[in-house]
């Protein structure tokens, strides 16, 4: 038995969530922030067979997308400008581990 938990930006969470659901893998949904933006993330822990696992990747990479985002900075005061800058975002950030005891009341 594997945990699997994987963060994914918030607007690919829903549509994950239906896709592992349709696939019939069920996971415990999170909010969390972080990353360089601090923004809203949703964290997903999911149990699942390790012979499962590559199935959950490739759930995963079909439904959580890397974009670019445009973050503009007003900087003020003797050298005043507007400065804009482009930065990767989204994807998928999985950590797979072995659990030692899987207990279901």
């Amino acid at each position: 038995m594997k945990l699997m938990t994987v963060i994914v930006q918030v607007e690919d969470a829903e549509i994950l969530e239906r896709a592992l659901i349709a696939a019939e893998f069920s996971a415990t949904r999170l909010a969390s922030t972080g990353g360089f933006l601090h923004t809203g993330n949703t964290t997903f822990l999911i149990g699942v067979p390790e012979a499962h696992v590559s199935t959950v990747l490739d759930i995963i990479k079909h439904n959580a997308h890397a974009r670019e985002k445009v973050l503009t900075t007003d900087m003020s005061g003797a050298a005043a400008m507007m400065m804009s800058v482009t930065v990767p975002v989204g994807g998928a950030t999985v950590f797979i581990q072995d659990v030692e005891q899987f207990i279901q009341f």
